[in-house]
């Protein structure tokens, strides 16, 4: 059975952009791309808010994997194209082969569907698309920069109290904190 985890980077202050919409201020040191690397060489699927897969989906298919671009990053883009993608958009109407498009009203139904179906991780990015899955989601994972932004978009922008639990906690070289919670 599969596992659905929401894994977003944010700010110590626990946001994902800054107020201007921007994520310059995650500046993954070489540490955090191994960890990345790692997670998704376990990464079933991919299942992406529709902003969340535009910001992704370019670097990582065009940009990133092109030659001269360092290992690491070359290794993560050749890791996330071969890993299947579901964006969730009632907007997009096309997307390259590889990717499935997934009509919100459809998005619990497919994720269940998926979870039964498909033994390993599911990631989940994006969190309106998190809020809207919440009930599905098993672990929640936070890798805090060693930043503070001030406001912005946060982490999970939920309307009720959520308790969890740490299960795991530790810290990189670079600063960069780990965080991993499921429900009680």
């Amino acid at each position: 059975m599969g596992k659905v985890i929401y894994w977003m980077n944010t700010s110590i202050d626990g946001y994902i952009e800054d107020s201007g919409g921007g994520m310059d201020f995650m500046d993954p040191a070489e540490d955090f791309r191994q960890e990345a690397n790692d997670h998704v060489r376990r990464t079933a699927a991919f299942l992406f808010g529709r902003r969340l897969y535009e910001a992704m989906e370019k670097p990582w298919t065009q940009d990133l994997g092109k030659e001269g671009a360092p290992a690491l990053e070359r290794e993560f883009a050749q890791l996330y194209k071969e890993t299947p993608r579901y964006v969730f958009s009632d907007t997009l109407r096309t997307v390259p082969e590889g990717l499935t498009i997934v009509r919100r009203k459809d998005a619990v139904s497919v994720v269940t569907r998926l979870k039964r179906e498909i033994d390993g991780t599911l990631q989940l990015g994006g969190p309106e698309l998190a809020v809207s899955l919440l009930d599905l989601i098993d672990e929640f994972w936070v890798y805090a920069f060693p930043v503070i932004v001030g406001g912005g978009k946060p982490y999970l922008p939920v309307r009720e109290i959520l308790r969890l639990r740490l299960v795991e906690h530790r810290s990189l070289a670079s600063g960069i904190m780990f965080r991993r919670y499921v429900r009680p």
